[in-house]
């Protein structure tokens, strides 16, 4: 009797611990699964068609979200004080990687960690803004997209002049303290200076300047040039109904202002970018130190123009530009 109750015992035993081992081999499979931090500058609803190029190349690259990689998602909301909260708690998590994109947020991340790779989707000026050593050899732990291009301020200034053929006098909106946006501040300043056009600098820091600089606006301004970021990027509605009340036609370097009334915007491609970043993850997450990937240009540009605008402001947009826009809201 007491032999067959040991027979049993040792094949309760060996049943139970066969039984184990699978989930303790899933266990040892799900803590050897890497983690993407993405700390998103703006929020969920924005970032939605992006992340989603995203998430589709990380696929085709054979990094599938909750099997073979994990995501996780955070969202500063424009807040530089959150993105910072955020960049803290990913080192907590040990993430490997931190996708973000915008001078403040990876700052934040690079204040947060020398160690954790760090992917910047959308920067405009990464050199000068201190976030790699160069263009070619990053070092450290960040790389990524750039959004610079030298002559993107002449692209839009000329696409604003066959819209307004009577343009004179030119106002730019930007938030002025961030290395890209004073960069580009400048880039438009110097080229409408060289087309002969009056410059109108609107330098704002916080959304409480936004209102005033539209009241100092000199009478004369033909259009407005919005140097898009964090803080003009969340308050782009108010721009536009501002712009719209001043009867000012508005150019950005991303399409969102244009869904929202503005005019017209020509830049890169946003989720073009997001699915070129998928690639950096990928190289990092099989071996490749983010010191050694070049930071690479953007490739595909948009042109977006909304024709609603167009015809509250009484502008008739040549059929020549539309044929060549990339999109048209109407």
């Amino acid at each position: 009797m007491s032999a067959k109750i040991k027979r049993r015992e040792f094949i309760t035993l060996v049943g139970g611990a066969a039984a184990a081992w699978p989930l303790a081999a899933r266990a040892q499979q799900q803590a050897k699964v890497p983690i993407i931090g993405v700390l998103g500058a703006a929020t969920p609803s924005l970032w939605a068609p992006w992340v989603a190029a995203l998430v589709q190349r990380l696929r085709e690259r054979g990094w599938i979200e909750g099997r073979t990689v994990g995501i996780e998602y955070r969202w500063a909301e424009w807040r530089a004080d959150r993105a910072a909260e955020i960049a803290s708690e990913f080192v907590r998590l040990k993430v490997d990687v931190i996708l973000t994109s915008g001078t403040a947020n990876v700052i934040a991340a690079k204040q947060a960690t020398a160690v954790v790779p760090i992917i910047f989707v959308l920067a405009g000026d990464p050199v000068g803004a201190g976030f790699v050593a160069s263009l070619a050899r990053p070092g450290g732990n960040v790389t990524g997209l750039s959004i610079q291009g030298p002559d993107l301020a002449a692209k839009r200034l000329e696409l604003l002049r066959e819209v307004v053929p009577g343009l004179r006098r030119l106002a730019i909106m930007a938030h002025t303290g961030l290395p890209d946006v004073e960069l580009e501040m400048h880039e438009v300043q110097a080229t409408a200076e060289m087309l002969g056009l009056e410059v109108e600098p609107l330098e704002i820091r916080r959304v409480e300047d936004i209102v005033p600089a539209f009241e100092v606006l000199k009478v004369g301004a033909n259009a407005l040039y919005v140097v898009g970021d964090a803080l003009t990027g969340a308050n782009r509605v108010r721009i536009n109904i501002m712009a719209l009340a001043a009867r000012l036609p508005t150019m950005c370097n991303f399409r969102e202002f244009v869904d929202t009334g503005g005019l017209i915007s020509y830049g890169p491609n946003f989720p073009d970018q997001f699915r070129r970043a998928a690639d950096y993850v990928d190289k990092i997450l099989r071996g490749t130190m983010p010191g050694d990937i070049p930071v690479e240009q953007p490739t595909k540009f948009d042109l977006t123009i909304n024709l609603i605008t167009a015809k509250a402001l009484g502008l008739e947009i040549p059929p020549t530009l539309l044929a060549r826009a990339d999109e048209v809201i109407e």
